[in-house]
């Protein structure tokens, strides 16, 4: 009898919970990840740039050693592997963390950039900077342009290690959407991720009188199934920093926290690159977006045609079959709007491939791609001359 008392109870309990709390679908979308430590977040596509979330991704911060990611890239894309780089006076005297370098020992590039990789050495930084750009400034010129190339547009950079510094034009810094963009162009280099997939590595200077070994402190690539590379830092004005790619099912994710914690909470950056990945993994699939929305035939003004009939011309979209074909990672409630921008009226003579409107791709106010619209055929100007050619034409060819 008491058994039966208590699961009644039980079952009116239940019953009224779900009338106060109805109950939620499993697999509802989860429209943010979260509250982060991380004082600037992004989530990005890695394959298009698209920002998938973000938490003050567009304020610039210091970035400590995530910037030795565009050291490696420059690296890689000016010197050879089997370069070899002279330490100087300036590079020995780096602060920590350091490989422990020493005035006029030589190495070997490939070398160098897995310990600039792996164990954040500064001293490596400034070797390879010298190497490359002839100055640390030289290198900082090229930094800079390849940041605006990759298409960063509040980075500035000074040193090629990442420490705090200060010239004419502000502080070392970038946001947390650049360093993502600079990560998503990192990664589609085979050689950058061979290094920074690599756990440990073993070399000598080439004298063969000194034997290093460098640990890949990138913990993450151990604990996130799916994480290809990575790079962490921290100097006492940016707090811990960190910057890492993954991938799986032909998804590109990639990750970029800056300020994320100062000493005590060294392993707040796992956490928060460990749920943003998450919850791209979970909420945001690759679509195709290709649509070509109709339209009406644009009036061309002052067109020869025959007489007293208007002329009217339809757009046609330049466009490549990869283009046609392209996917976008996006949430499932998000939707791409299509649009084709074509005037009322253009003015002749208009020729065939000129462009005379816009067809867009947007998924709320972002812009996701745009092409342009061209004129299927040529419409010439109505002139005296062609009035005559016309009047002629038609009299003598009836």
């Amino acid at each position: 009898m008491k058994s039966r008392c208590i699961a009644a109870v039980s079952a009116l309990a239940a019953v009224l919970f779900l009338q106060i709390f109805p109950e939620r679908p499993l697999a509802a979308v989860q429209k943010e990840p979260g509250e982060l430590h991380a004082l600037s977040a992004v989530l990005m596509d890695g394959e298009t740039g698209r920002v998938l979330y973000e938490k003050e991704g567009e304020t610039p911060r210091p970035n400590a050693s995530t910037t030795k990611v565009m050291t490696c890239i420059l690296a890689l894309e000016n010197a050879q592997p089997e370069e070899i780089v002279t330490v100087s006076q300036r590079a020995a005297l780096q602060p920590d963390v350091q490989l422990n370098m020493r005035e006029g020992e030589q190495y070997y590039m490939k070398d160098l950039l897995y310990s600039l990789m792996l164990k954040s050495h500064n001293d490596t930084a400034v070797a390879i900077a010298e190497h490359v750009g002839g100055t640390v400034e030289s290198f900082a010129v090229l930094m800079n342009k390849k940041a605006e190339a990759i298409g960063c547009t509040n980075t500035h950079f000074i040193t090629p290690n990442g420490l705090d510094a200060k010239d004419s034009a502000g502080e070392h810094r970038t946001t947390a959407r650049d360093l993502a963009l600079i990560m998503s162009y990192a990664v589609k280099n085979r050689e950058f991720l061979k290094i920074t997939e690599t756990r440990n590595y073993s070399f000598f200077d080439l004298s063969g009188k000194r034997n290093f070994s460098v640990q890949n402190t990138n913990a993450l690539l151990d604990m996130v199934d799916g994480v290809i590379s990575g790079k962490t830092g921290y100097t006492g004005e940016a707090g811990y920093c960190y910057v890492c790619a993954w991938k799986k099912e032909g998804k590109t994710l990639v990750v970029s926290l800056l300020g994320c914690g100062w000493p005590g909470h060294k392993t707040y950056k796992w956490r928060d690159a460990e749920k943003l990945l998450k919850y791209g993994e979970k909420n945001y699939q690759y679509r195709e977006i290709w649509k070509l929305p109709k339209s009406e035939p644009v009036l061309v003004t002052d067109g020869a045609a025959e007489l007293g009939e208007k002329v009217y011309l339809r757009g046609k979209c330049r466009v490549t079959g990869n283009e046609k074909r392209q996917k976008i990672l996006m949430g499932d409630e998000e939707e791409v709007i299509v649009r084709i921008h074509l005037p009322k009226a253009v003015a002749a003579p208009v020729k065939k491939g000129q462009k005379i409107g816009t067809l867009t791709f947007s998924i709320g106010e972002e812009l996701i791609a745009s092409y342009p619209v061209i004129a299927e055929k040529t419409v010439p100007r109505i002139t005296y001359r062609w009035y005559v050619d016309k009047v002629f034409h038609d009299f003598f060819h009836r």
